[in-house]
């Protein structure tokens, strides 16, 4: 897995470059070439960094924290609860895509990509980024959370005015990380059929998200998703 850090946006390489000397890493790669040699492991290696590619650091406007990427064939692609064109989208995604028409009044999406929001400065970030195939969470506690706790805190620290979405349990966690002095912290029940409706319905996160960056004068995020083919 000496091909991990190349495939990083330049921005991200330069801001995290402590992290990639430190010694969790070198065994994280050590890790991962394991698991290569032996199994499947998902997203593809050109994918890992999807989230830091689509969304440079000074283009972050928010956060949404996932936990791990989908295990099944074809379904990561290094976005948090985003599925390439072609793939049915996950129940949980699914979710989300009915809070945001509740929220805001847009209609379904016939995919679940979520490129487009990545592009505009959501950074949908796992907090584990690899997987084995058909095995959730096999990745965890292998060094990936050092990694991406580090990427909250730097965030947290050097930039202003953030919008941090913690759904469930696991991400909320991670709110010790985030100063709430500076940045907007979302938090509800996690979207997956199994919470949606302890408090996940009717957060209205993405209007409320809008009005936070409308209120600090950032241009707010197009949470509409056209349909596969037409719209890029």
């Amino acid at each position: 897995m000496s091909d991990i850090q190349p495939q990083i946006e330049e921005s991200w390489r330069q801001i995290l470059a402590d992290e990639f000397a430190r010694p969790y890493f070198s065994e994280l790669k050590n890790f991962l070439t394991e698991e290569k040699s032996k199994y499947k492991v998902y997203p593809p290696g050109s994918q890992i960094f999807s989230a830091f590619n689509f969304t440079p650091f000074e283009k972050v406007k928010v956060v949404l924290l996932g936990q791990d990427p989908y295990h099944g064939p074809g379904q990561a692609h290094g976005l948090c609860f985003s599925v390439p064109f072609g793939i049915k989208p996950p129940p949980s995604l699914a979710n989300i895509y009915k809070e945001i028409h509740t929220d805001l009044g847009f209609s379904i999406p016939n995919h679940g990509n979520l490129e487009s929001w990545a592009k505009q400065g959501v950074m949908l970030l796992n907090a584990t980024l690899t997987v084995r195939a058909n095995t959730a969470g096999s990745h965890q506690n292998k060094g990936w959370e050092n990694f991406t706790d580090a990427v909250i805190k730097t965030l947290s620290e050097k930039r202003s005015n953030l919008v941090f979405i913690l759904w469930g349990r696991y991400a909320q966690a991670k709110e010790a990380l985030i100063d709430s002095a500076k940045h907007c912290i979302l938090k509800a029940a996690h979207p997956s059929p199994f919470s949606a409706y302890n408090g996940f319905f009717g957060c209205k996160h993405f209007s409320k998200t809008n009005e936070f960056l409308r209120n600090k004068t950032i241009e707010e995020i197009e949470w509409r998703i056209g349909d596969y083919g037409l719209y890029g």
